[in-house]
C-alpha cells in the first residue's frame, strides 16, 4: 500500500484515524497501529510480513540481552554478533543475486540466479534496529521493556517502507505516552498535503516527462534533450522522496509522534558537501554515527573512512554496479571539495559555484538512473556532445515550449522560495479576522484544500505509482 494511492488516502487513513481516537488510551492506541501497520505492510507484500516480525522480536530480545551483560563483557560480543544477523539478513535479500551474478562473470561457471524478490522496506527497518541495538550498547537508551511496543518502532506504517531512518531515541517518548493535540494534527494534515501535492502532481508528472527523453533510442537524442531528460529525473526523485518524507512527518503529527525532518532544500546547495548535509538527512546522519566515527571519523584513516562509507551509501541504494559508481563517484567529489575547492572557495566566483553544483548533481542522477554502466556512459557523452544526433531538435524545442512553466514552478519549489511567500503571507495577514480565523489560515486552508483535490483528480486518471525509494 501507497500512501499516494486512492485507498489508502479515502478508506485505510481514514477508518485508522476514526479507530485510533475512538479510545483516548495510550495501550489501546498502540494496539490500533501496530495491527494497522502490518494489515499496511501486508497488503503488497503478505508473504514478506514474517520476515519483518521476526526481525522486530530478534532485535527486542538483543537489546534485552545486550543491556544484561553491558557491564560483564558480553555486550560487546552480541552486539557485533547482532549487527553480522541484521546485516547478513538484509545482504541476502538485497545483495545475493548480485553476488552471485558476479561470481559467475569472474569465474565462469553458471549458477543459477534465483529470484527470491526483495521485502518492501527491509533496508530501512534494519538500519532503524541497527542503530537501536548500537545506542543500546552505548547506554544511549534503555532496551525496551515490551515486546509489542518495539514492534511498534519497527513497523509503523508512516515510515516504515521508505524512511526516514528514525530512531528509537528519538521516538521512545512518543512510543510510552503521546500528547494529541488539535494544532498537532492540523498541522499533520497540511504537511501530509503537501507531500501528496509533491508526489502527484509534480514528482508523477515529471516521471511521465523524462520518459519522453530518457526512454528513447540514443542514437537520436540530442544534447539538450539529455539535459532535459535528467533534469527532469532530478525534479522527479526530488519530489518523489521529499513528498514522501513530508508525508510521513504528516502523519506522524497526526498520531502523536515527531520526526527530524529528512530534506532542507538540498537543491539550493553549492557543492557535493552541502548537499549531503541537505539531502536524505537521516541516511547520511546513520552513516556518520555508526559507520564514519566508530572507524575513526576524522582523526586517523580519514580517507578510506570516507571511501567505505560512499561506497556502503552506494550500495545500500541498489544491489548494482551502477550504484557503486553513483557513492564512489560521490567520495570523489566530497575528497576534492575538502582538500581542493574549499581551500579556493573565496578566489570562485557564486555563479561558478552554482554551475559546478549543477553540472555534477545532474551527472550524479545518470548514474543513479542507469542501471547499465554502458547506458549510463554514452548518456554522458550525448550531454556532453559526444555521440548525439544533434544539439537540438523540433521535438525538444516543442516539448520544452509546451511544459517550461511545469518545469519552472517545479524548480522553485526546490527552494524556500515559496515557504517565504506564505510566511509573509501569515505575517501580514495572522492579525487579521474574518469571523474566527485569521486571513493566514483561510488563506492556507484554500490552496491545501485545492492541492488535496487536484491530486485526488490526478490520482483517478494516473496508474500504480509507487515511491521511488519503495526499492531501497
Amino acid at each position: 500500500m501507497v500512501f499516494s494511492s486512492l485507498f489508502f488516502l479515502c478508506v485505510f487513513l481514514p477508518v485508522n484515524i476514526i479507530l485510533y481516537y475512538a479510545v483516548n488510551n495510550n495501550t489501546y492506541r498502540n494496539v490500533i497501529l501496530i495491527v494497522s501497520s502490518l494489515v499496511f505492510y501486508a497488503w503488497g507484500e503478505p508473504v514478506w510480513i514474517s520476515v519483518l516480525i521476526l526481525s522486530g522480536f530478534f532485535n527486542y530480545f538483543i537489546g534485552t540481552s545486550i543491556e544484561k551483560n553491558r557491564e560483564n563483557g558480553k555486550g560487546k560480543g552480541i552486539v557485533s554478533l547482532a549487527i553480522i544477523a541484521n546485516l547478513f539478513i538484509l545482504g541476502f535479500f538485497k545483495y545475493f543475486g548480485f553476488f552471485v551474478e558476479n561470481l559467475n562473470t569472474l569465474t565462469g561457471i553458471d549458477i543459477p540466479i534465483i529470484d527470491i524478490g526483495l521485502p518492501i522496506g527491509i533496508s530501512f527497518y534494519t538500519f532503524k534496529s541497527i542503530s537501536y541495538i548500537v545506542d543500546v550498547y552505548r547506554g544511549e537508551v534503555k532496551a525496551e521493556k515490551s515486546p509489542f511496543e518495539f514492534l511498534l518502532y519497527v513497523s509503523l506504517f508512516h515510515h516504515l517502507v521508505a524512511g526516514p531512518i528514525v530512531r528509537y531515541k528519538d521516538v521512545e517518548e512518543n512510543i510510552k505516552k503521546r500528547a494529541i493535540s488539535f494544532n498537532a494534527f492540523n498541522n499533520g494534515v497540511e504537511r501530509f498535503i503537501i507531500g501528496l501535492g509533491k508526489k502527484v502532481i509534480i514528482a508523477n508528472q515529471a516521471n511521465e516527462f523524462s520518459k519522453v527523453f530518457l526512454d528513447m533510442n540514443y542514437s537520436s537524442l540530442p544534447v539538450l534533450g539529455a539535459w532535459a531528460g535528467i533534469l527532469l529525473f532530478a525534479i522527479e526523485i526530488y519530489f518523489d522522496f521529499s513528498g514522501y518524507s513530508d508525508m510521513a512527518i504528516g502523519l506522524g503529527k497526526m498520531y502523536g509522534f515527531h520526526y527530524k525532518e529528512n530534506f532542507n532544500y538540498p537543491y539550493i546547495a553549492k557543492s557535493a558537501t552541502e548537499f549531503w548535509r541537505r539531502w536524505h538527512i537521516s541516511l547520511t546522519s546513520f552513516f556518520k554515527d555508526y559507520v564514519y566515527i566508530p572507524l575513526g571519523g576524522n582523526r586517523k584513516f580519514h580517507i578510506r573512512n570516507m571511501l567505505i562509507v560512499w561506497l556502503l551509501t552506494g550500495l545500500w541504494h541498489g544491489a548494482s554496479w551502477n550504484f557503486v559508481i553513483w557513492g564512489l563517484y560521490f567520495f570523489v567529489l566530497l575528497v576534492i571539495e575538502k582538500y581542493l575547492l574549499f581551500k579556493i572557495e573565496k578566489k570562485i566566483p557564486k555563479i561558478i559555484w552554482r554551475l559546478y553544483f549543477v553540472v555534477i548533481i545532474l551527472v550524479g542522477w545518470v548514474f543513479f538512473y542507469h542501471s547499465s554502466l554502458s547506458d549510463a556512459i554514452q548518456f554522458l557523452g550525448i550531454m556532453f556532445g559526444a555521440g548525439a544526433s544533434s544539439f537540438s531538435s523540433s521535438e525538444v524545442e516543442i516539448f520544452l515550449n509546451s511544459y517550461i512553466i511545469f518545469i519552472g514552478i517545479a524548480l522553485i519549489g526546490c527552494t524556500p522560495f515559496i515557504k517565504s511567500i506564505f510566511q509573509r503571507i501569515k505575517g501580514h495577514m495572522e492579525k487579521k479576522q474574518i469571523g474566527v480565523y485569521s486571513v493566514d489560515q483561510i488563506v492556507k486552508s484554500i490552496v491545501n484544500t485545492a492541492i488535496f483535490i487536484m491530486s485526488i483528480i490526478m490520482l483517478v486518471g494516473q496508474s500504480y505509482s509507487p515511491f521511488l525509494y519503495f526499492k531501497f
